[in-house]
């Protein structure tokens, strides 16, 4: 079974399928796409051919190269055709969700909230945890915690509560069990787990009421049961039909019942920017933060992972990327049966260097991409990672990521995401050119599981160089 996404099926088309195998398992999302270019494609230039003489044989390259000051499309290399993109994934990942959130100026947030019937009472039958389903929420670190908001029930007036209940029943947490990640993802989630993830939802779900029920406690509430609960349904009320004496109809009575009015909160908080989140995600390549990522765009109703896959798709395609062949399996890149092409790749750069979200903006002011991206403000630039900042150390976490030791000493301003599996070495994102203008690029090369990655890297280094000497 294929989840296609809305628009394919208005189309009639199925996509994915170029020069690898098309994957089958449901949580893969093959993705429509807005029409192709109409420029004629030029081929690739002297020094770029030069640079790729070192691939092995036996190595499929794909390459799309665009000037973003003129829009102009400078080389390419099979740009339709679809390569296992490894970690570049993650430009699509971060990328919905900075278009989820609209920006920096965008949050997550979590309430607890109690029956209506019972609100303002002291003695409550439950207490429901709602949240977004990031990974940002503490137990107790900072305003965005369990603890900011059991301190805020208590101010409130909560002082005993019968039972916790979590908002999380109907999420489909087990439709992430196909995710080569293996960690099952939530509904609700703290960022306590990501050093000791629960191994399943039924553990997540226990962990988590445990800590809020120790933060209530610790503020002066008493908490009589443990064990959580499930959220109660949220139901549109539809009130009845009402008549005068004579038959006539009336318009629907104003008051809601109280047991059929939605429940009150007594707390609630809100994330800092999604930057911090993004930096660490992208800059690293870390791939349990990006499937978290991945998790807040799901519906939380019925959430799964198909439905953030399309939930993905439908924000990119919206938002103009040309997703012609491309077919979403997750949010890190892990799995094999991911498809990118070297074209939707150079689209979904273009897009977010168009639409580049500032780091920091002033009420009416408004500047240039070119301009905000020169001066370092174009949030999705900077949290991709930075060649050559020459820091060392396992995590990869500086700004240099895992571009710090690459073209070391080449003077290039290149701020890309890099990708890698066995066989598979790709590089994606941006280059200052010699003319000054700011240059999107996308490298991918796919061969035999045991093709030395080292020399692809090497190869592709060269490119940009390359690249960046000739435009």
């Amino acid at each position: 079974m294929r989840v296609m996404l809305p628009g394919a099926a208005l189309l009639g088309l199925v996509l994915g399928v170029a020069a690898a195998p098309a994957p089958t398992s449901p949580a893969r999302a093959p993705v429509a796409a807005p029409s192709a270019p109409t420029q004629a494609l030029p081929g690739l230039s002297a020094g770029v051919q030069a640079a790729l003489a070192g691939v092995p044989d036996d190595v499929q390259v794909g390459v799309w190269v665009q000037d973003l000051t003129t829009g102009r499309v400078l080389e390419t290399l099979t740009p339709g055709t679809t390569f296992i993109p490894a970690s570049t994934i993650k430009l699509l990942t971060g990328a919905a969700v900075l278009l989820d959130r609209q920006g920096l100026e965008g949050w997550w947030s979590a309430e607890l909230t109690v029956p209506a019937a019972q609100a303002g009472q002291a003695r409550v039958k439950a207490l429901t945890l709602r949240g977004s389903g990031d990974p940002t929420l503490t137990v107790r670190d900072g305003a965005y915690s369990l603890r900011a908001l059991a301190r805020q029930a208590h101010a409130r007036g909560v002082r005993e509560v019968g039972e916790l209940r979590l908002d999380d029943g109907s999420w489909q947490a087990g439709s992430w069990e196909d995710a080569v990640i293996g960690v099952p993802m939530t509904a609700l989630r703290l960022a306590e787990w990501y050093d000791d993830p629960p191994a399943t939802a039924a553990e997540a779900r226990t962990r988590l009421a445990s800590a809020l029920a120790a933060e209530l406690r610790a503020a002066g509430i008493r908490v009589l049961r443990d064990a959580p609960g499930v959220a109660a349904p949220s139901r549109l009320y539809v009130p009845p039909a009402r008549q005068d004496d004579q038959g006539n109809p009336l318009p629907p009575d104003p008051v809601i019942p109280a047991g059929q009015r939605p429940e009150v909160g007594v707390a609630g908080v809100r994330s800092a920017s999604v930057r911090d989140v993004l930096y660490a995600t992208e800059r690293p390549s870390d791939n349990l933060r990006a499937e978290e990522l991945l998790a807040t765009l799901a519906p939380r109703r019925g959430g799964s992972l198909p439905l953030a896959l399309k939930r993905e798709g439908a924000l990119l395609a919206g938002a103009g990327v040309n997703l012609t062949g491309a077919v979403l399996a997750d949010g890190s890149g892990l799995s094999r049966e991911n498809r990118l092409t070297p074209r939707t790749l150079g689209s979904l750069l273009k897009v977010m260097h168009d639409l580049p979200y500032p780091l920091s903006a002033r009420p009416g002011e408004a500047r240039a991409p070119g301009a905000l991206y020169a001066a370092r403000q174009n949030v999705f630039a900077e949290m991709l990672p930075q060649a050559g900042t020459g820091e060392t150390g396992w995590r990869q976490d500086g700004r240099g990521g895992t571009l710090a030791r690459r073209l070391l000493g080449s003077g290039l301003d290149v701020r890309a995401k890099t990708g890698t599996l066995p066989g598979v070495s790709a590089l994606a994102g941006y280059v200052t050119g010699k003319s000054g203008h700011t240059l999107a690029f996308a490298l991918l090369m796919n061969g035999p599981e045991d093709t030395p990655i080292l020399t692809l890297r090497a190869v592709q280094d060269r490119a940009v160089q390359a690249l960046a000497a000739v435009h």
